[in-house]
């Protein structure tokens, strides 16, 4: 964990995602690696979780100024059980 020069609490981490969807008639797997990052409260929850468990995210996208590369910004989560 990190303080942004606000103070704020930031976590920057990368999500994988993989699941299997249908697409025109046939099977696909879907893999995916973000990056991703969580701010404040969320970002002081999320780092008292265990690595390697899954979770549902909610959040937007976006494109840090001047990049190529996208950002997931985490505003909540879920445990999966």
């Amino acid at each position: 964990m990190r303080y942004t020069p606000a103070g704020l609490p930031a976590l920057d981490m990368r999500l994988e995602h993989g699941s299997d969807v249908q697409e025109a008639g046939q099977a696909r797997q879907v893999k995916a690696n973000l990056k991703s990052v969580a701010l404040g409260s969320v970002a002081e929850r999320l780092v008292q979780q265990p690595l390697g468990q899954e979770f549902r995210f909610t959040g937007f996208i976006s494109s840090p100024r001047n990049s190529k590369q996208i950002v997931f910004h985490i505003q909540d989560f879920q445990h999966i059980s």
